[in-house]
């Protein structure tokens, strides 16, 4: 009986032929088939997810404004191609937006975690941040020191976030370890609810903390949780990895470099340098006395051309919104008008908020006016508001000092440093208008810019909320959208230089 067998050089020369079909079949697609980098060129977008807070896309008077999203439009322009963005409803959400494809980045402030590594690629780290327990300060409660100190307390943290991953891993070592995760999109969110004690702690990042501590008085870091660690943005694994080997070019240009450390200080160094008290009051204000007469400044607004928050921040600084505030030389009022100004725009009755707000609008129009028109903004209001303090023949006269100091008397920086010396007889004897307190309208303007900046802060962190309650994704684009039109994120301002609309 014979067998018939194949020859083992047979069955190898088989496969050999098999496996060059194969590898012949997979060249002739990737010849055809574009590289993720090739594709994002020919469409002419790119899609980045981000999210809806002031340290990374917000709108800022119409314009688009945010670290993230300047950062994100410098490497679209570093690509040639126009920049779309993507809003996802929560932040778990961001995640299945770069891992379902709809976005060829995530860039929101994300820590390069483990658990996160095993699911994605992360582009170079551009800042580091360390997890930091967060803690409102009282009378016999210490600081937090331990994580031993957190057992028995309630504590927040945003769902899918990385301090969510660290707490679930230290539960590991501290089964007592307990917390509840929140599907806010917004790290105010949980400041706010730790603020106004509905829980014991947050843990963020401490960079957002830095930027917002300020706004929040009472408010502090108990200790980190661990070291800091990197922020990066976040890709979906890719078979060609060419969006990562752009990345690392872009990341590693000096311009780039320069331009991180620029927005660094633009969106991380906000500062308030309003005392607890003083930060306290106007919080407090703010809630209480406010709402009734923001539509008398947005009136006053569209009436006098000049931005309504600018307006409720003098209102403030002049009166802390009290209708019924009258000071011991007279003034009175929401705007606390002189009977003389009262009278030149026609205001009859100075304690009622409508007319005063109207009325002190249309007084500031009047006071800018003194100021030369080769003054731009900001400068212009500043001089308006440090003039109609102290007077303008003082304020001349200081600027006269800086002219002769070697300095701009058109800069309001440099008007500022030489008003404080109108109180020295060394130099108000030599001056036309003599003697003044020149520090009180540096504190003033001082004091303007600052509530008017959290004025800008609160209103944004408000319409951020409203916008977190709708359903659905929504997108914008820095271009064109292509999904239609863009849904509008809150105003806000820069953070070191207010620019008043006027």
């Amino acid at each position: 009986m014979f067998v018939l067998r194949q020859k083992p050089y047979f069955r190898e020369l088989v496969y050999f032929w098999g496996l060059t079909v194969i590898a012949f079949l997979l060249t002739l697609i990737s010849i055809n088939t574009p590289t993720q980098i090739e594709a994002i060129k020919e469409r002419g977008a790119l899609r980045v997810a981000t999210r809806n807070t002031p340290m990374t896309y917000y709108i800022d008077k119409g314009k688009p404004a945010g670290f993230e999203f300047e950062l994100a439009s410098a490497f679209a322009d570093h690509l040639g191609v126009r920049l779309e963005l993507i809003l996802p409803t929560t932040f778990a959400d961001l995640f299945a937006s770069v891992r379902e494809r709809n976005a060829h980045i995530a860039a929101a402030n994300l820590t390069v975690s483990e658990n996160r590594q095993k699911q994605f690629v992360f582009g170079p780290s551009y800042r580091e941040s360390a997890p930091t327990v967060i803690y409102r300060i009282r009378q016999g409660q210490p600081q937090p020191r331990t994580i031993e100190d957190l057992y028995n307390s309630k504590i927040l943290v945003l769902a899918g976030s990385a301090q969510a991953e660290l707490l679930a891993r230290l539960k590991h070592d501290h089964p007592q370890l307990e917390w509840e995760e929140s599907d806010s999109d917004a790290a105010t969110d949980l400041l706010d609810q730790v603020h106004d004690s509905s829980v014991d702690y947050t843990v963020m990042d401490s960079t957002v903390f830095d930027a917002q501590r300020s706004f929040y008085p009472g408010l502090n870091k108990g200790f980190e949780l661990e070291p800091p660690q990197p922020i990066a943005w976040m890709l979906a694994k890719h078979y060609d990895g060419t969006l990562k080997h752009e990345l690392d070019k872009f990341f590693a240009l000096p311009e780039t470099q320069e331009l991180i450390k620029n927005l660094e200080e633009r969106y991380f160094s906000r500062q308030n340098k309003l005392n607890f008290f003083d930060t306290s009051e106007f919080r407090k204000a703010l809630e209480e006395r406010y709402p009734p007469l923001e539509q008398y400044f947005m009136l006053a607004a569209q009436e006098s051309g000049i931005d309504h928050l600018l307006l409720a921040a003098i209102a403030y600084q002049e009166s802390h919104w009290r209708q019924d505030a009258v000071s011991p030389t007279g003034v009175k009022g929401i705007m606390m008008l002189t009977e003389g100004a009262a009278t030149e725009v026609g205001v009859a009755d100075r304690t009622d908020p409508r007319q005063s707000i109207l009325g002190g609008a249309q007084y500031l129009v009047r006071v800018r006016a003194k100021i030369p028109d080769r003054i731009t903004e900001p400068d212009h209001t500043w001089f308006a508001l440090a003039g109609y303090n102290i007077g303008f023949g003082h304020l001349e006269d200081a600027r006269i000092l800086t002219q002769r100091g070697g300095k701009n008397p058109d800069r309001w920086q440099d008007v500022r440093e030489f008003l404080p010396l109108l109180a020295n007889e060394k130099y108000y004897s030599k001056l036309r208008y003599g003697y003044a307190r020149g520090y009180e309208p540096v504190a003033y303007v001082a004091n303007i810019r600052k509530y008017m900046e959290m004025l800008r802060w609160e209103a944004q962190v408000t319409q951020a909320r409203l916008k977190h309650g709708e359903n659905g994704q929504s997108e914008a684009s820095a271009g064109e959208a292509d999904t239609g039109p863009e849904k509008e994120p809150p105003a806000s301002s820069s953070v070191n230089e207010i620019s008043p609309t006027l």
